[in-house]
């Protein structure tokens, strides 16, 4: 199918003819190669597509639009290519391992130097934690002590007032059988 019959039958439908006729009024005829495989819309030359006419109905029209793959004029395609690798000497392998063990033996001096630090802190958190313990009983004991000392006062004092309540119920009881025995004499 040729852009010419293509272009007459995209007008037949109403809407596209309308927006054709605003995007692309009755462009000008530029001469160019016909070839089979090529499609110009006046947008650019697009090729390695075909189009189709299948068959007219009254609804529209049908086209089928095949795409090949793309081809390459003439332009060889890019494949990168890495360097080639020279095989390493001794002397190179020797002292990569060299490096390596170097490498090790730093990793394994900075992990047994963080071990150390480690327990050096624990040590001294266990320190502070037992001097913090001894400090609490020392002071529970002081407290417990004095807590004691003015329970003892207390009893003690409240024990030496029921003692002077007691003597002087004593007296009192004393004074009033002499009150009573002077009574019981002068009535006589």
């Amino acid at each position: 199918m040729t852009l010419a019959a293509y272009r007459e039958k995209m007008k037949e439908l109403p809407l596209v003819s309308f927006f054709c006729s605003c995007i692309l009024p009755k462009p000008q005829e530029k001469p160019t190669k016909k070839t089979q495989d090529v499609v110009d819309l006046n947008l650019g030359i697009i090729k390695d597509m075909e189009v189709i006419e299948l068959n007219k109905r009254s609804s529209g029209q049908a086209f089928e639009v095949i795409l090949r793959p793309p081809s390459f004029d003439g332009q060889r395609e890019f494949h990168p290519t890495f360097p080639p690798r020279s095989d390493p000497s001794l002397e190179e392998i020797q002292k990569k391992l060299d490096a390596a063990e170097e490498r090790r033996k730093c990793q394994e001096a900075e992990l047994l130097k963080h071990l150390a630090e480690q327990r050096e802190h624990e040590r001294e958190v266990a320190q502070k934690a037992m001097e913090e313990h001894n400090n609490f009983i020392k002071m529970a004991k002081e407290k417990l002590e004095q807590r004691m000392e003015i329970n003892k006062e207390n009893r003690e004092a409240h024990i030496f007032a029921m003692l002077e309540r007691l003597q002087e119920k004593d007296k009192h009881a004393e004074e009033v059988r002499k009150n009573k025995e002077q009574m019981e004499l002068g009535w006589q």
